[in-house]
């Protein structure tokens, strides 16, 4: 199942459970206790941490809320769920929830990365504006974009970030044909997509850049340390397949210990092979 149904699955089995024992006339306290621990082994099933987390604590956590707010109207529940639906709608299940790029994550990525001052950089599923900040502070020259499905997001990015042309629209729908660097701080099942738009769309000398997430099936140029130790992975089109020799021995290390071994603003580069190019501008 597409995330997050498995948590409102989870969550409403947990809600069928205890209001099954009730009318079984178990008492309340037994059946919120059998009903939170049918959500933690629910848990179990859940592919990262924070998933498992919201798979096993939906169910209690909608219960307290519900015990608290037992004297508002129905409808209040209507608008809230209302909200949540035009922050993230339906059409964006199958990408990241707001992931935002921490602060000075990117610091350094400027120097690392030479490329011209007016090339066109484009945060796909730029939520808040979190990345585009980071990346304005990196590539000041830059024409910046970001394009963000859910429209309540879009309008508070674009005014937070007026610097940047920021659009509602689909990333995967959106033409990456004249952009230079595309940027993605997604989930890994988005990635294997992201890499065929890229290997279909990006120019010869473009880069696709992943924040923490690799894309499987293409060969990484280079791993950026970034400053909280989260691997920033560099792809140039035209792409090379993931089964091609990587271009720096460090890379291989790089996925085993991102935090210690990749090149970026504290950390120094490793030495490099005959193999391992420098990065060039972008033309």
């Amino acid at each position: 199942m597409v995330w997050p149904l498995p948590a409102f699955v989870a969550w409403a089995l947990g809600w069928a459970a205890f209001f099954g024992l009730r009318a079984l006339a178990a008492p309340a306290a037994l059946a919120l206790v059998l009903a939170t621990l049918l959500g933690g082994l629910l848990a179990t099933t859940g592919s990262t941490p924070w998933r498992r987390v919201f798979i096993g604590a939906g169910f209690p956590l909608s219960f307290a809320a519900s015990s608290s707010g037992a004297g508002l109207p129905a409808w209040a529940w209507l608008v809230a769920l209302a909200l949540l639906a035009l922050v993230y709608p339906a059409g964006a299940w199958r990408d990241a929830p707001i992931y935002p790029t921490p602060r000075g994550a990117l610091a350094g990525l400027g120097r690392s990365l030479a490329l011209p001052d007016r090339m066109v950089v484009l945060d796909a599923g730029c939520g808040l504006g979190d990345a585009l900040v980071e990346l304005r502070r990196e590539f000041a020259g830059a024409s910046l974009r970001g394009v963000e499905r859910s429209w309540p997001l879009r309008l508070l990015c674009a005014w937070r970030c007026r610097f940047a042309d920021v659009r509602r629209a689909d990333m995967w729908a959106v033409d990456w044909s004249d952009v230079d660097l595309v940027y993605l701080f997604q989930r890994p099942e988005s990635m294997p997509r992201a890499a065929e738009k890229a290997m279909r769309e990006l120019r010869p000398g473009a880069w696709l850049a992943s924040l923490e997430f690799e894309a499987p099936s293409l060969r990484p140029m280079r791993a950026f340390a970034c400053a909280d130790g989260r691997p920033l992975w560099l792809y140039r089109a035209p792409f090379e397949p993931a089964s091609s020799p990587l271009p720096c021995p460090a890379l291989n290390h790089a996925r085993r210990c991102p935090c210690s071994s990749l090149p970026g603003p504290s950390a120094p580069a490793p030495t490099p092979s005959r193999n391992c190019a420098p990065l060039a501008s972008s033309t």
